[in-house]
């Protein structure tokens, strides 16, 4: 399977009820909203995952650069594992929750700069989500270089266990050698439901590209939503509402 980048394909995979299935939340199942807290998940959504949950016999899992609180309250009561800040948090189908590093305290003097820089220019917002610090500047696109400019003197400042990483409108500082492919690879080996099934990961991001490489090595199947650009999924779909649809097929046919 491929690990470089290239154009995927429009073809997607036949459905098998030995998947084991990882979704990305926003601009995957959910569309991209000026602000976090704009999202909305439809009673169509969260009825969707709970028969996707039982057609794959319990391995589905969200995997998000959310944090784990914004996830549970979102898609309440779906009770599903899910990962996230990209893989430094996570939680079993019954609630338990999990974390890979403490609260980093050399992320204090950065908390301080970066409360300053969005007080200074008005339509940035950040995340404070305690392993990480998230900046999007969704609302003022115009200001894309200067906020690439303040992390970078940021991720200097941190030093190499830290990374600075890329996405829609946004970027984020966190602790190195955590990412959505490890949270996919930790449920592929450690939990029960998601063992000897083939991954298949849906994500729309940057962010995602490290899944895609992580399914792909294991003989599964990678769908990037959005255009059909350059990336290490195997295929795409255009949209969350294609997203949708397809998912919802999953449930009705007999894979």
């Amino acid at each position: 399977m491929p690990t470089s980048t290239h154009l995927p394909s429009s073809q997607l995979p036949l459905a098998r009820r030995d998947w084991a299935l990882f979704l990305d939340f926003d601009g995957t199942l959910v569309s991209l909203a000026a602000h976090p807290d704009d999202v909305r998940v439809s009673p169509r959504l969260k009825t969707l995952l709970g028969e996707l949950d039982k057609t794959f016999g319990g391995a589905v899992a969200v995997v998000s650069g959310r944090p784990l609180d914004q996830l549970e309250r979102l898609l309440a009561p779906i009770s599903l594992p899910m990962a996230g800040v990209h893989g430094l948090e996570w939680r079993d189908a019954d609630g338990t929750r999990h974390t890979a590093v403490d609260q980093p305290a050399q992320l204090a003097s950065c908390r301080d700069a970066l409360a300053a820089f969005v007080e200074a220019h008005p339509g940035l917002y950040y995340e404070d989500k305690g392993v990480s610090l998230t900046l999007h500047y969704r609302g003022a696109p115009q200001l894309a270089e200067a906020c690439r400019e303040f992390f970078e003197t940021q991720h200097r400042a941190l030093g190499e266990t830290f990374e600075l990483v890329p996405g829609k409108c946004v970027l984020e500082l966190r602790p190195s050698g955590y990412h959505k492919g490890t949270a996919v690879a930790r449920l592929l080996d450690e939990t029960p439901a998601f063992q000897a099934r083939t991954p298949v990961f849906i994500g729309d991001d940057v962010t995602d590209e490290d899944a895609f490489r992580i399914v792909n090595a294991r003989g599964g199947h990678s769908v990037r939503v959005g255009s059909q650009d350059e990336t290490a999924a195997t295929c795409y779909l255009e949209s969350v509402q294609e997203v949708l649809t397809w998912l919802e097929s999953l449930t009705t046919q007999d894979p």
